[in-house]
């Protein structure tokens, strides 16, 4: 030994800290080798005989004691006094006998373990004294030490407990585990313990011997008794074992309690002590590697590895393990020490570095020839003499070694061979490993949740024949509901019951301690006896003894068993065991840190690791045969890797992936082949409530595992496929379907209003698919889903009488099970609804599961899945009635009873307790949402049919918005289906009430908080819910008078004077040559459709934008309107685009044709494209045609697909013009009236050709003309109207109606003439033929003809405008040959049409007219519209003198023929323009395009790219105004009376006009007067049956709300002065200037709302943090159901009451989180700042911290550095200067903005974050966070994105997150796809930045608080 120890100081091995550490550890070991001690001393017992009789003396060394006989001989301990003891122990003995002698108190203290209370036992069998054992726990009160009372025979009385009668009897009083004690509790004692004097509650005093005696001198013992004095013994001593504090956790020793006694540290016995004794035990284990076992032991006991946080090893283990390595003599001793001391689980990462140097300091690490067992081969039981031992078999290293264990009471079956267990390789092991350890010590099995350890503990119970007793632990169960409850007999005296362990420990059964994490280490201190000694005192005096000690004694007294058991003393059974079943300890966490020093000692641990994967699919295929092989594999190897990554994410996912959700699963998929694994995955995660960060990290591993959502979930079933229906007893839900259950009890059913809707559907067929699977059911959703309303209608449906139970914060287990109460002096119990629901088979439903406490819900778990489940009244519900077989007090499940347990989603802001963490794991999740719009709009029409339709819509959009707001976390209320349900109801019923007003009664919650109100409000504007509006805001533009019409003449076509006869037009037809397919990308994009008519009323409906850039113009617009879809095509040419949109949808469509069009090489190059709609069977098609290169493109919408058509035609062949070349450029036009019908006309200006292009066949047909053309209408599908291009002169073609046969290949053109009214005949006068802008292609109807020209009148008619008229109607044309007539309103001054010059290089003008006419007809409305410029409107007439016109982007001038009227509607300017201002002027004179829209309105979209729509038609303005003022509701402006219909009695004569008055007094009932109030019979208000109401004028002067509601002027101005002078004093106490405080403002402005959102959580999270616990043994408060018996008897501290609970002793200080911000400051940031405010949108990010965190400092420390070219650990703000006040914060962003400015290039995104990682754990915290913000452009500085991820994970303890700010193109998101799921975030839009870190601190830091 000493020459290892020597080679410490060789310089071999790692040197550094590590080394440093091992080296200061053996030095505790070599100090404590004793041997100096030269006085061997001894114990000698004189006259040695049998047990030394009285009058013997006992001799230590040199100190002797005389012996006494003890009364009580059974109370003496037996069997703890070995022969050979170790001198270290002989030391102590003598010691405490010196005490003993000076009649002194001892206390015991040493690390923990069992040998300082052996040494107390030890001495008390050598000196034969009686033994008053207890254990303490924080349960422990005064009662239990002095008196309690007991009824007897219906009278209280006391009885005497442990010290009192130790006191009285003269016994040693053993008190263990002081530092457990509540404090306070024991200062009972302390008179005792000094004065050896107390008082009592039954009035006797204690008095101490001396003192006692003397008064015996002067008075008989009579009257002593009559005064109640008791003798306290002589002999009585106190033993105390306690820890020494401040190294182990617990409560520190009061001081006066402290001075009392007399103290001795009990280390572990000294190393050569503790090596002889394991020489002993370990005879075939080589010497050397026991004493390398020990050196190691040691070492991690020593006070430096204290220091290191490594727990004490568990030195009284060792023997055990030594036996067990005795027996397997090849195992692997590093194994062995694992399970001794389970460091691999129990430490951090530094933790298990130290502890694998000292393994190999001390060669213990695994070499390849150490082994482990592999299985159990065989049990046998070995039957001799009663004995129940069973031998085990276990093959280890090719070997088969046999040894004995303990077995039960059953037949034995053999290894592995129940039903329901699949044998893998670890589970094998783990059971051979377990039978090792069973063979020495209780074990206990630490896993994951839902891996299994509860099959394993049953398996390895049926194994070796035991009956199993499972106890579920919770958090706050007491030491009387381990041990002994009180109860009553039936008549009424109170005895003691004992628990379900202690029945365990007599009868030999293995007790399965489930959750041994949960419960209290003070309370489970109790059980250390049991556990150690396997000895037990009870609190009815009973005690429990090991079964050697009670043959022992049973021997010495010469007593049978029922003498024994008449004086209480019981043995436990040689078979009992213990197997305590943990979830891992979380390491570096406060609250979770359970397996600490004095657990290690009870145990040996067994980790259950989760399988492997290739186990895993073998349980799974075994337990499910039929499950798909594909989604298995899918499926596991994705669990796999999300339980491999070091994120803790991840991780949390993983653990609602257990085992046995993943049979869930499986068995769901085997019965449902066809359903998806995607769903099925979120469901058991339930994705549709994580905290945004891990549901993204969620769906990235999901896609990493290529499992992908179902495509067919985005189209929603039909209601008709979802039939639930009731045929011939069996019930169907959508595809499943089940028989109806025949129920006992029809009132327990539910039966409620359920309106069917499809989503509610989905939800109920798939708890019915996991009902039938037997699953027990949890749902989760926010408030007001229907939760309730599912479940009840789900039972209806099944016919299922249903138990319900709510939980809340004061729910205990009692209350959950059994009610106790008192009747006539007995206990009696009720049975809890959950009871009755087992009993009776009905359906338990569990309401607000959240609420109550989590310990309390864990009772559940026992129930569902062992089956098991104990109940206050020692009833016990079992599974299945085999296992009843004669036991009494059994209730049996019944096999139909199930749970189904609601919940409110985990975290903010319900703040419940997290149900679904602790026990989602064994119900079968479902996430019950909102319904869809579509199904929430089909419930809302039931509730109310008479609501109009677009008012549902309305709601359910805005509401559907509030939701998804809620998600994202920005606001923080859930807005459920419930409020709207309201809503909905209220104006079903009183349908005259405006939706404003009612829905104000959801908001009104909402009105005192201004941000919020700002969001609702923009939201509810949005979807057009005018909340805010008044009736009178109605704001329609001002209507002007038509001028009157004149006659203008006629035009006539055909044969006119001059001669001119028809001319014949040859046309050719040729197939066109097509093109393509180029496949092309069409990217889908969200509308944010904004209603128009929130505030006011006006022609404007809706708006929304198009994404398009600063320099793109808008060129050309379209609609196509097929069955009911208006569908809006846009194109923009620079670079050329389209989009379209469905005008109701939701989202937008973009395609991108900047590479289609070919640029020319001549000139600038200005393309204009225009768009044609075609019609069905193309639906969905669009031909784009550019006017300069006359390329014509058809672009498929549907499949994507772009074709380019050529016509055949020579004119069409483009000349090619070179620059110099001073050609002018050619235009091609395209003329698209009848594009619906699928074909268009093209034609070259000034040419002389029509190309007619007939899509659908393909072809083309060329017709020749003689004229050269300026511009074509096409009036009607045969006749168009040509204008020529010189003289403007017009002609008529008519062209047959199929150009394909033979002989009519020629069309015939008219000229067409132009005449005025007749001014007598041969004079003709010279006309200026004016062009008209747009003809309609359809006539008038009859009556809107009529009304138009002013006459009855039937004909064919065109309704024309140009730049003379407002507009022109032409009556007869062109069908009529006759002369037609013209009537035209004349416009006062024609339109100006601005000419656009241009110069060209030659200096040559090209002037021209803007492409665009901007004119379009409705013939519906009888309306002609079109966009003006300001310049051409009278402006004087829209506006009042002294208002000046707003800027507007044009007017909608609106000339109905109707009415007619003149309107000018002002469109407003757009947000941007192109700064190319003469391309935009060759397109239109106004910054806006217009197209029709539907029947009665108009498009615009300005140049900006918003849309807008407008309703233009009379009917439709006035219908839509209606609406809009029902929506706002006019009750505002009624004056309201309170009236009392009184029945009088007297009939109604007939009625009668009444008297006048002649004085017109006001008069109120009589009968008589006319014009009275609430009369009979006369004419009146409110009376009785009078013929009319009448009101005489005694009129009441309404004044209007708007101005009752209005706040006087001055008030307002006061209230101003006084804001504006308290700012002002403000700035002046922080020195601030005005400016500054408005530069500061602008970035806190911008994040207020998330700082007001996070600071909302924050409160939340102190408020929950400082919640009140339940106090017990209270002397006020509420009656606690658990103490109700020791109330009978009369017991003061039976309450509870709420209160701080202290902080538990020994837990750690709450430390804050930890957060580092490290922010990019580099010259990028401040370059690119003016692209898009990245830079700016850093400072609002900082600034965000800066003002979120203010005044949390002791929840949360922060600082923030930057990184630069400079450098990467720029110091903004030190952890030790947080800003205080705006002006300290303004300096901050200063800094950054300055450094940006002024540093060198370069970036250290890596370096910082790395830094920022490593430094931020220096410092001690609870957690740490690190958030990156950078605008690295990663692949320009060469980094690699695994180096960045790899930096992000390298320290698992750092939550580190990355915010890149999105640079060009997909790089950020590729870059998002390499790194971390949930860690990294792009902020495309600068303006995220806010919204992610909020989203960060609200799912990551908050969530653990």
């Amino acid at each position: 030994m000493q020459s290892r120890l020597l080679l410490l100081g060789a310089p071999g091995g790692r040197g550094g800290p590590a080394a440093r550490r091992v080296r200061l550890l053996l030095g505790q070991v070599v100090r404590r080798q004793p041997g100096g001690d030269a006085r061997r001393s001894e114990v000698k017992l004189l006259h040695a005989g049998a047990g030394a009789d009285t009058g013997d003396t006992v001799n230590i060394g040199d100190v002797s004691y005389k012996l006494k006989t003890p009364k009580s001989p059974e109370l003496v301990p037996q069997n703890y006094f070995s022969d050979s003891l170790a001198q270290s122990v002989i030391q102590h003995l003598r010691w405490i006998m010196q005490k003993d002698l000076l009649g002194q108190d001892v206390f015991l203290i040493g690390p923990p373990g069992p040998l300082r209370r052996s040494i107390a036992m030890q001495y008390l069998e050598l000196t034969k004294r009686e033994v008053e054992y207890i254990a303490l726990s924080r349960d422990t009160t005064e009662t239990d030490l002095k008196q309690r009372r007991e009824i007897r025979a219906g009278t209280a009385f006391y009885i005497d407990q442990c010290a009192v009668r130790a006191a009285t009897e003269g016994r040693t009083l053993v008190l263990e585990g002081l530092e457990k004690v509540e404090r306070n509790v024991l200062p009972v004692l302390n008179n005792l313990l000094e004065n050896r004097e107390m008082q009592l509650e039954d009035g006797r005093f204690l008095m101490s011997a001396e003192r006692y005696d003397k008064l015996l001198q002067n008075h008989t013992k009579t009257e002593l008794d009559a005064w109640k004095i008791v003798r306290v013994s002589e002999d009585f001593r106190v033993i105390a074992l306690g820890l020494p504090v401040p190294r182990y956790s617990g409560n520190p020793l009061d001081p006066p309690l402290r001075s009392r006694f007399q103290a001795r540290d009990i280390y572990y016995l000294p190393f050569q002590d503790q090596l002889k004794l394991l020489y002993s035990v370990g005879a075939n284990v080589s010497a050397e590697k026991i004493s390398q076992l020990l050196s190691f032991a040691t070492t991690l006991c020593s006070q430096e590895s204290s220091t290191l946080g490594l727990p004490d090893f568990p030195l009284d283990s060792l023997p055990a393990a030594v036996q067990i390595l005795d027996s397997f003599p090849m195992m692997s001793i590093e194994h062995a020490i694992r399970w001794l001391y389970p460091y691999t689980v129990l430490l951090g990462h530094e933790g298990k570095m130290a502890v694998e140097v000292v393994l190999k300091r001390f060669e213990l690490q695994d070499s390849r020839s150490s082994l482990l067992p592999e299985e159990v081969v065989r049990v046998e039981k070995m039957t001799e003499n009663h004995v129940f031992q069973a031998s085990v078999t276990i093959r280890i290293a090719e070997k088969e070694v046999t040894i004995k264990v303990p077995a039960g009471t059953r037949p034995l079956s053999q290894p592995c061979t129940s039903d329901r267990f699949i044998q893998t390789l670890s589970h094998k092991q783990l059971l051979a490993e377990m039978m090792q350890s069973h063979m020495v010590k209780d074990i206990c099995l630490i896993g994951g949740k839902g891996c299994g350890k509860t099959v394993i503990a049953k398996n390895f119970a049926d194994t070796l024949g035991y009956n199993i007793e499972p106890i579920m632990l919770y958090q706050d169960m007491t030491a009387r509901e381990l041990l002994q409850q009180r109860y009553t007999l039936p008549n009424g005296d109170t005895a003691w019951r004992s628990s379900p362990l202690v029945n365990a420990a007599l009868e030999g059964k293995l007790v399965l301690l489930d959750g041994i994490h949960r419960v209290n280490a003070g309370t489970f201190a109790v059980l250390q006896r049991l556990i150690h000694d396997r000895e037990l005192s009870l609190y009815d005096g009973s005690r429990l003894l090991r079964e050697d000690r009670y043959m022992r004694l049973k021997e010495e007294l010469q007593m049978s068993d029922e003498q024994l058991q008449k004086r209480s003393i019981f043995p436990v059974h040689p078979s009992f065991r213990i197997i305590a079943l943990a979830e891992p300890p979380v390491t570096g966490s406060t609250a979770q840190q359970w397996l600490g020093p004095e657990f290690l000692t009870m145990f040996f641990f067994h980790y259950m690791k989760p399988l492997v994967k290739s186990e895993e699919i073998q349980v799974i295929k075994e337990m499910v045969p039929n499950m798909p092989q594909e989604a298995l594999d899918k499926l596991l190897s994705f669990t796999h890797k999300l339980r491999e990554t070091q994120d803790p994410t991840a991780q949390s996912l993983a653990a609602s992936l257990s085992t046995r959700q993943l049979l869930r699963i499986s068995r769901r998929l085997s019965q449902y082949p066809n359903e998806n694994l995607h769903s099925a995955v979120t469901k058991a995660c339930l994705s549709r409530f994580l905290p945004s960060l891990a549901r993204s990290a969620l769906e990235k591993n999901l896609a990493d595992a290529t499992i992908e959502i179902s495509t067919d979930n985005n189209l929603e079933p039909e209601l008709e496929d979802y039939k639930c229906e009731v045929t011939s007893g069996s019930l169907r839900i959508g595809a499943v379907s089940t028989p109806i259950y025949n129920a006992h009890e029809k009132m327990k059913v539910p039966d409620v209003l359920f309106y069917d809707n499809i989503q509610h559907m989905t939800v109920m067929e798939d708890m019915l698919k996991d009902f039938l699977l037997g699953e027990h059911l949890l749902l989760v959703g926010n408030q007001g889903v229907g939760k309730n309303k599912i479940v009840d209608r789900f039972l209806h449906l099944l016919n299922r009488p249903r138990e319900y139970i709510q939980l809340h914060r004061d729910t205990t287990v009692q209350t959950l099970t059994l009610q106790p109460s008192v009747k006539d002096g007995l206990i009696v119990y009720e049975d809890s609804p959950l009871v009755k629901a087992v009993k009776l088979g009905h359906v338990l439903v569990v309401d607000e599961a959240d609420k109550a406490p989590t310990n309390v819900t864990c009772i559940l778990k026992t129930l569902v899945e062992n089956g098991e489940m104990i109940l206050a009244d020692g009833r016990r519900i079992v599974a299945n009635s085999a296992l009843v077989n004669g036991r009494e007090n059994v209730v049996v499940i019944h096999p139909d009873f199930r749970m189904i347990v609601l919940a409110n989603r985990p975290g903010f802001p319900f703040l419940g307790n997290d149900f679904f963490g602790t026990l989602g794991d064994i119900f079968s999740c479902h996430a019950v949402d909102n319904p869809k719009p579509h199904s929430e709009l089909k419930m809302l029409r039931q509730y109310g049919p008479n609501v109009p339709e677009p008012i549902l819509q309305k709601l359910v959009a805005a509401f559907g918005e509030l939701r998804s707001l809620a998600d994202q976390g920005i606001i923080n209320y859930p807005y459920s289906t419930r409020e709207v349900v309201n809503i909905v109801k209220h104006l079903q019923k009183f349908p005259a009430e405006g939706l404003s007003s009612v829905v104000r009664n959801v908001f009104d919650f909402d009105s005192y908080n201004n941000d919020m109100r700002e969001i609702l409000l923009n939201t509810l504007h949005k979807y057009g819910i005018p909340i805010g509006a008044k009736p009178t805001s109605v704001q329609l533009a001002k209507e002007l008078p038509l001028p009157q019409q004149t006659f203008m003449g006629y035009w006539t076509i055909g044969q006119s004077r001059n001669g001119m006869q028809k001319l014949l037009c040859p046309a050719e037809t040729h197939r066109i040559d097509v093109k393509g397919p180029a496949h092309i990308n069409i990217q889908e994009y969200p509308i944010e459709r904004h209603e128009g008519r929130s505030q006011t009323f006006t022609e404007e409906c809706a708006s929304w934008k198009l994404p398009l850039d600063e320099i793109n113009l808008i060129c050309d617009i379209a609609t196509s309107h097929e069955n009911e879809e208006n569908t809006l095509y846009v194109v923009a040419c620079n670079p050329v685009s389209l989009y379209f949109m469905n005008m109701t949808g939701k989202s937008g469509y973009f395609v991108d044709l900047f590479d289609i069009f070919p640029r020319a090489a001549s000139g600038v190059w200005h393309p204009f494209v225009a768009v044609a709609p075609l019609g069905n069977p193309l639906k969905g098609q669009v031909i784009l045609h550019e006017q300069q290169s006359n390329v014509i493109l058809l672009l498929d919408t549907t499949s994507q697909a772009l074709h380019r058509l050529i016509l055949p035609s020579e004119e069409f062949t483009l000349k090619k013009t070179s620059w110099w070349n001073k050609e002018e450029a050619e235009t091609y036009k395209m003329c698209k009236e009848f594009a619906h019908k699928n074909w268009l006309v093209f034609y070259k200006e000034k040419g002389n050709t029509l190309a007619v292009l007939d899509v659908l066949e393909g072809r083309t047909h060329t017709i020749s003309l003689p004229i050269n053309l300026q511009t074509v209408f096409l009036v009607a599908e045969d006749k168009w109207l040509l204008v020529e291009s010189k003289t403007h002169q017009k002609y008529l073609l008519t062209k047959p109606a199929h150009i394909e046969s033979e002989d009519s290949r020629v069309c015939q053109l008219y000229v067409l003439k132009e005449e005025l009214p007749s001014t007598g005949f041969g004079v003709t006068q010279e006309t200026d033929f004016s062009i008209p802008h747009k003809i309609s292609s359809h006539q008038l109807s009859s009556e809107n003809l009529s009304s138009a020209v002013g006459q009855k009148i039937a004909s064919p008619n065109r309704i024309l405008s140009d730049e003379n008229s407002y507009a022109t109607v032409v009556v007869g044309f062109p069908d009529l040959m006759s002369p037609n007539e013209v009537y035209s309103w004349k416009r006062p001054t024609s339109l100006h049409k601005s000419r656009v010059t241009d110069t060209f290089y030659g200096g040559k003008k090209k002037i021209g007219t803007p492409k665009q006419s901007n004119c379009v007809t409705l013939l519906d409305t009888n309306q002609i519209v079109r966009i003006l410029p300001p310049g051409e409107v009278p402006l004087k007439d829209i506006y009042p003198k002294d208002v000046i016109p707003p800027q507007t982007a044009g007017y909608i001038e609106v000339t109905d023929l109707q009415s007619k009227r003149l309107r000018y509607v002002p469109i407003p300017g757009s947000d941007s323009l192109s700064p190319y201002t003469t391309w935009l002027s060759t397109i239109s004179d106004t910054d806006a395009l217009l197209a029709e829209w539907g029947k009665g309105g108009v498009v615009t979209v300005d140049m900006g790219g918003r849309i807008r729509l407008w309703e233009t038609g009379l009917e439709h303005l006035q219908r839509s105004l209606m609406e809009w003022r029902n929506m706002i509701g006019q009750e505002g402006d009624r004056l309201m009376q309170i009236t009392i219909n009184r029945e009088s009695g007297e009939d109604v004569s007939s009625p009668k006009h009444g008297k006048e008055d002649p004085d017109n007094m006001p008069h109120v009932g009589g009968n008589t007067w006319a014009g009275g109030t609430g009369g009979r019979d006369t004419a009146g208000l409110g009376g009785k049956g009078g013929p009319y109401r009448l009101d005489a004028g005694h009129a009441v002067y309404q004044v209007s709300k708007a101005e009752k509601d209005a706040v006087p002027e001055e008030v307002k101005r006061a209230a101003r002065e006084m804001g504006q002078r308290a700012f002002q004093q403000r700035l002046k106490e922080i020195q601030m200037s005005e400016y500054d405080a408005a530069t500061y403002k602008r970035f806190s402005g911008a994040v207020r709302r998330q700082v007001h959102s996070l600071r909302i959580i924050l409160d939340n999270l102190q408020a929950k943090g400082k919640e009140r616990q339940w106090l017990r043994h209270q002397a006020t408060g509420e009656l606690d159901d658990a103490k109700i018996i020791d109330g009978l008897t009369g017991e003061k501290a039976i309450y509870k009451r709420r209160g701080e609970l202290e902080p538990q002793l020994g837990s750690p200080q709450q430390k804050p989180k930890r957060l580092r911000l490290v922010v990019d400051v580099s010259g990028s940031m401040y370059r690119f700042n003016g692209v898009d405010g990245r830079l700016e949108r850093s400072m609002e990010a900082v600034c965000m911290v800066m003002e979120a965190f203010e005044s949390y400092e002791e929840k949360f420390k922060y600082d923030i550095a930057g990184h630069s070219g400079d450098g990467y650990n720029i110091a903004l703000v030190p952890i030790n200067k947080i800003p205080k006040d705006d002006k300290q914060r303004l300096e901050i962003l200063r800094t950054m903005h300055a450094h940006a400015q002024f540093c060198m290039s370069g970036d250290h995104t890596l370096e910082g974050t790395e830094h920022a990682i490593k430094e931020i754990v220096k410092e001690e915290a609870d957690e740490y966070f690190v958030i990156v913000l950078s605008d690295a452009n990663l692949s320009r500085y060469g980094i690699h994105p695994a180096k960045f991820a790899q930096i992000l994970t390298s320290n698992p303890q750092v939550n580190a997150f990355a915010i890149f700010i999105g640079s060009l193109g997909d790089q950020a998101a590729r870059l998002q796809r390499t790194l971390p799921a949930g860690r990294s975030f792009v902020a495309m839009d600068t303006k995220d930045i806010p919204q992610i870190l909020q989203q960060i601190f609200t799912s990551t830091m908050l969530s653990s608080v």
